[in-house]
């Protein structure tokens, strides 16, 4: 008696929740640091938002500013962003011009070298713009247009004769002074500070300093990589270390330093693969049905393709035998090739006798009624028809005694039939052997007369033909069948399997 196998130790509940929450927390971290490329990613196309500082969010008939934390401030030196000197020395200018109004009257001289200065320096940022290197050009052109439209409420003026006449003693004393400072710090000056100086390292390229913060979580990622496939390794029978690697292979994204190299660094957004699927592994998000959907819309894409190929191909490959004369091998019993027997035993022979038991012993008993009765009525039919039996027919006491002979001569002639065949395949070494005799015989003499040359010929064009026929009628129609409802049966067929 053999005993049962061994099964794996099931794990208790608390080893399954401490795995859980392992792979949350890992999940989790895979997140942040996920979040942490995205938002570096796009910090330099969205560093006017986070310059801002704040949110303005409509309500009702007022608008509400949400204040943010000084996110530029942060992140400035992690991508090596400074201010610009010449647009910072420009507003400093300004804050100086407020300070010196406020101290002495607006026509002062000592007013009036800082709007000199200020008109010298205006003249300068439209010639060298200084806001090329942060790619900031088009700021540039919205500070000339908001400065014309202002001056001279026309955007066709010039703009440093905009510029010209704003920073003049006579231009600010015709309204307020603070008033037009006031538009000053409110439309300019957040377009200036926008710009910046970003210093380019030996490499070519700007510095940006954020490898220095994803190679934490590389290294962390890194080792939970050698130590959870080192446990995979140990744990399966038959895995190695190298195949354990490749079990995790979407891991290799999240250890895999492309913050180094600046023209990999959108490379990191591959990154969202091993993130996806650690957060289903941790059940905190069910990619069940999208994977469904996902397979089901690759499987319809390429099914029909392949199915087509498929039974097109084997279609050829039957009408290339039959073209080759492999028809007329197998009939003439010559073989090119040697014939693999895989079990010692005639599979057509066997499959022969397994019939003909089935016949002789399940089929004619059950149909022995109805032979004898089509047998009696074509008996009575070639009776009937006899000149001799239409004048017995009129002596006295022989109108029964027809269909009493033709009823006794067709049950006889099916019972030594039926016998006949009965004895042939039981245990009878002369039966057997008339029996397999008359099949030999009778393949022989098939084989004999299809080999007839304008026989043979006309089968094979036949079937050649009906091949051909075949692939343009039905399988085009298979090809047309509704895939969708074919997968979806599939499901449904895999779904009563595992109940």
């Amino acid at each position: 008696m053999s005993s049962l196998p061994t099964l794996t130790p099931i794990k208790n509940q608390s080893q399954v929740r401490r795995s859980l929450w392992f792979e949350r927390g890992m999940a989790m971290i895979a997140s942040a640091n996920l979040l942490l490329v995205l938002f570096d990613l796009s910090y330099i196309p969205l560093r006017n938002f986070w310059l801002q500082g704040r949110i303005t969010i409509p309500l009702l008939n007022q608008t509400i500013k949400v204040p943010l934390p000084p996110i530029a401030k942060w992140y400035d030196p992690i991508k090596g962003i400074e201010p610009h000197r010449d647009t910072q020395k420009y507003l400093d200018r300004v804050e100086e011009l407020e300070n010196q109004i406020s101290q002495t009257p607006l026509r002062s001289p000592q007013v009036e070298v800082i709007l000199q200065d200020l008109r010298s320096r205006s003249v300068e940022m439209i010639d060298s713009n200084p806001f090329e290197l942060a790619n900031k050009t088009g700021t540039l052109e919205r500070i000339k247009n908001k400065m014309r439209e202002h001056v001279f409420n026309r955007t066709d003026a010039s703009a440093k004769e905009s510029f010209r006449r704003f920073w003049s003693q006579n231009y600010l004393a015709t309204g307020s002074p603070k008033q037009e400072l006031a538009f000053f710090n409110g439309e300019i000056r957040p377009l200036i500070e926008t710009n910046y100086y970003r210093p380019i390292g030996e490499n070519g390229e700007f510095i940006d300093l954020f490898w220095s913060i994803d190679l934490l979580f590389v290294l962390l990622f890194g080792l939970e990589f050698l130590a959870r496939t080192w446990l995979i390794s140990r744990r399966h029978t038959g895995v190695s270390w190298r195949d354990a690697m490749l079990w995790r292979w979407y891991d290799i994204f999240l250890i895999l330093p492309f913050s180094l190299v600046p023209y990999l660094r959108y490379c990191l957004l591959l990154r969202i693969i091993p993130v996806t699927i650690r957060l289903n592994q941790a059940k905190l998000i069910d990619l069940e049905r999208i994977q469904q959907q996902v397979s089901q819309g690759f499987v319809a894409a390429i099914a029909e393709d392949v199915t087509e190929v498929v039974v097109v191909r084997v279609i050829n490959q039957v009408q290339s035998s039959i073209r080759e004369g492999d028809m007329a091998r197998l009939l003439s019993k010559r073989e090119v090739r040697p014939y693999v027997d895989i079990n010692n035993t005639d599979e057509v022979a066997a499959l022969t006798t397994l019939m003909t038991q089935l016949v002789v012993h399940r089929v004619l008993p059950k149909i022995q009624p109805d032979v004898e009765a089509l047998l009696q009525h074509n008996l009575d039919k070639a009776i009937k028809q006899s000149p001799a039996y239409q004048t017995l027919e009129q002596l006295p006491g022989l109108v029964g005694l027809q269909h009493q002979l033709t009823e006794r001569l067709a049950r006889d002639i099916t019972q030594a039939v039926y016998e006949g065949l009965n004895a042939a395949i039981e245990e009878d070494p002369v039966g057997e052997e008339l029996f397999k005799r008359l099949i030999e015989h009778l393949s022989e003499a098939v084989g004999t007369e299809m080999q007839a040359k304008q026989t043979l010929q006309r089968v094979q064009s036949l079937l050649t033909d009906l091949l051909e026929e075949i692939k343009i009628n039905y399988v085009e129609r298979m090809s047309e069948q509704d895939l969708e409802e074919i997968l979806e049966q599939t499901r449904a067929i895999r779904q009563i399997a595992q109940q």
